[in-house]
């Protein structure tokens, strides 16, 4: 269970993080990209950052997020320039694809009727843990 420490900590890298993102797709003239931070945890001694991606579109995520994790100690500086006042350390940032919104839709569409799994099983697929 996170504390409250560790959620405020999140959110703010959360915040930052999003901004920092989303002006190097600006900057940069990318168009037809959206990269949001769902959501950062943190570990209970600070030092670690978990970050969680949505990035559309989806065929592109596994591009951007290599992209992104080259980049990660020019993403921890711009980082650590922004909070410097709020937080001693930035916390090392590791960055994830966050799969949670294609398997809500997955459900969806199996409630709705769309890909029923139960007149065709093979469509059940174990879900990955991460």
């Amino acid at each position: 269970m996170e504390t409250n420490r560790q959620k405020k900590i999140g959110n703010v890298l959360q915040k930052d993080l999003v901004d920092i993102l989303q002006g190097e797709v600006r900057k940069n003239g990318i168009s037809n990209l959206v990269i949001s931070v769902s959501k950062v945890s943190v570990t209970t001694d600070l030092s670690i950052a978990k970050v969680y991606l949505s990035i559309f579109p989806q065929d592109k995520a596994a591009e951007i997020l290599v992209a992104i994790r080259t980049n990660t100690p020019l993403i921890k500086h711009d980082l650590a320039q922004r909070v410097k006042l709020q937080l001693r350390k930035v916390p090392n940032l590791i960055f994830y694809i966050d799969d949670s919104l294609d398997y809500i839709e997955k459900i969806d569409n199996a409630l709705s009727g769309k890909d029923n799994p139960i007149d065709n099983p093979d469509l059940l697929e174990k879900r990955k843990k991460s």
